[in-house]
């Protein structure tokens, strides 16, 4: 799939890059963290290995074209602040799913706003993509907000799909099609 290889991608504030080993501390900061991942398929990260897991399964995705996650950083400092993913990605259909974590400490900031404004730019440009898909809970308000300022569209929506730390969790589906990214005011 073109495109892959075109990262980093700037934007005025961050850098959105591969993911590498030494990453994993600050990507174990934030999925470790039960505030970020109170909305998440999965439970927090336990061990540091569990972050260097992940990254490993990434450089192998990055190989094969078949996910693209990238670390959201920031451009002044190269502080790691979240990521950012395709996944599930069909290029037969030129789709793909959508993913995104931010470090609490970061929250309210602009930064993913930022970084979905150019993510997606990428994905309907270099990756030529044609749908991006999201799955969220639909309790999570911050989430729905970002989705429907990126001009995503409520297609559906899942009672009990997710059962997370015991807890069972409902699922509102979102689409973006490239056509309503390229008619946004």
């Amino acid at each position: 799939m073109p495109g892959f290889d075109s990262t980093p991608i700037d934007t005025p504030r961050l850098i959105l890059r591969q993911l590498t080993l030494a990453d994993a501390p600050g990507l174990y900061a934030i999925f470790s963290d039960a505030e970020v991942t109170r909305y998440w398929s999965t439970p927090p990260w336990a061990a540091l290995a569990e972050a260097e897991a992940s990254i490993r399964e990434s450089l192998e995705h990055y190989q094969g074209n078949e996910n693209l996650r990238l670390a959201i950083t920031l451009k002044d400092s190269g502080a790691l602040v979240g990521v950012i993913s395709l996944y599930r990605i069909q290029q037969s259909n030129r789709r793909a799913d959508i993913g995104y974590a931010l470090a609490r400490a970061h929250w309210r900031c602009g930064y993913l706003s930022e970084a979905m404004e150019a993510f997606i730019g990428h994905a309907f440009g270099a990756l030529d993509l044609n749908r991006i898909e999201a799955d969220i809970d639909p309790r999570n308000t911050a989430s729905r907000q970002l989705l429907e300022k990126m001009a995503f569209a409520r297609e559906g929506y899942m009672r009990e799909r997710w059962i997370v730390n015991g807890e069972v969790c409902d699922t509102a589906f979102y689409g973006l099609l490239r056509r309503d990214w390229d008619a946004r005011a």
